[in-house]
């Protein structure tokens, strides 16, 4: 899964699929038919990424916070529901209810709902979003992007009505998630490009810099959630991924640049994350994977 911004005012950004885009982060029964995503260039090998269908639920709370943050406490819920196959392209329904408490006796609460489609291909992408803060529709979005020819366009019909064009070299949100995995398998550590997901009044492009570290045996970083006892994921590899989001044009290659925002999370070789992490620089809030659902697959006809 990007981000709304607005922290400061009590709003949480709007989640990446890596998990994103990501996400972060962006579980198999090998058994299944799965859809498949195509691996191009430098990331090709011999066997394709194979992200399953999956419906994950992850509770919210406060990890911890840094500096004079007055947020005392964080509750709330994502709910990642991912589908597809190489035919139909691969569809995300994505939900965030997330409550911030100052402890002064303030609240506010945010609720995003976002809907992506991206094709196998990696070249076409459709997206609409709404983020409501108390109760009070704060953003909407919808549009769509294509990769053709060289280039990348973009229309937009909310906010409003709007063409432009972006960068060549953007990812969407899927293909991320590929590329992270493909990089993963064949010992990668880093990953450098822009991404494009529509967040932010759809015009929204991050650089992103991903850092993959060294794959996690099966008995190790044992955890208490809905992955730890699924037999489907037992010897299935991960890895700890971290991908950190940079307005673009702050260069991700310079150390003394800070990020907008930072997600971390283990990631399978399936698409499935779990142990997840947003990073805020104020503020970190911790999601522990409750609910996993593998779905029926749907083969192409």
């Amino acid at each position: 899964m990007d981000e709304a911004a607005g922290v400061m005012d009590l709003k949480f950004p709007q989640e990446r699929s890596v998990v994103a885009h990501t996400l972060v982060a962006r579980g198999a029964l090998l058994a299944l038919i799965l859809f498949v995503a195509p691996v191009s260039g430098a990331f090709a090998q011999s066997e394709p990424v194979v992200l399953v269908a999956h419906r994950a639920v992850y509770d919210l709370s406060l990890g911890g916070t840094r500096g004079n943050t007055s947020i005392a406490s964080v509750s709330g819920r994502i709910v990642y529901d991912f589908d597809g196959n190489a035919c139909a392209g691969y569809s995300l329904d994505f939900r965030q209810v997330s409550e911030l408490d100052t402890g002064e006796g303030k609240q506010s609460t945010s609720d995003l709902r976002s809907r992506t489609w991206e094709d196998a291909g990696a070249r076409n992408f459709r997206f609409s979003s709404e983020n409501r803060v108390d109760d009070g529709l704060v953003e909407t979005v919808d549009g769509h992007a294509q990769h053709d020819g060289g280039k990348t366009a973009v229309e937009l019909t909310k906010p409003e009505q709007k063409t432009f064009a972006l960068d060549p070299a953007v990812v969407f949100p899927t293909e991320h998630m590929v590329r992270v995995i493909a990089a993963a398998r064949t010992g990668g550590s880093i990953l450098n490009f822009p991404v494009y997901d529509g967040s932010e009044s759809g015009e929204k492009v991050f650089d992103t810099l991903t850092v993959i570290g060294r794959k996690i045996a099966p008995d190790e970083r044992k955890r208490e959630d809905a992955a730890a006892n699924e037999p489907k994921l037992a010897t299935v590899a991960r890895w700890p991924v971290t991908i950190s989001y940079f307005d673009k044009g702050k260069s991700p290659d310079r150390t003394d640049q800070t990020p907008a925002y930072t997600i971390g999370f283990e990631l399978y070789d399936n698409g499935v994350s779990r142990a997840l992490t947003l990073d805020y620089n104020d503020f970190v809030v911790s999601g522990k994977l409750t609910s996993l659902e593998f779905k029926t697959p749907k083969p192409c006809p």
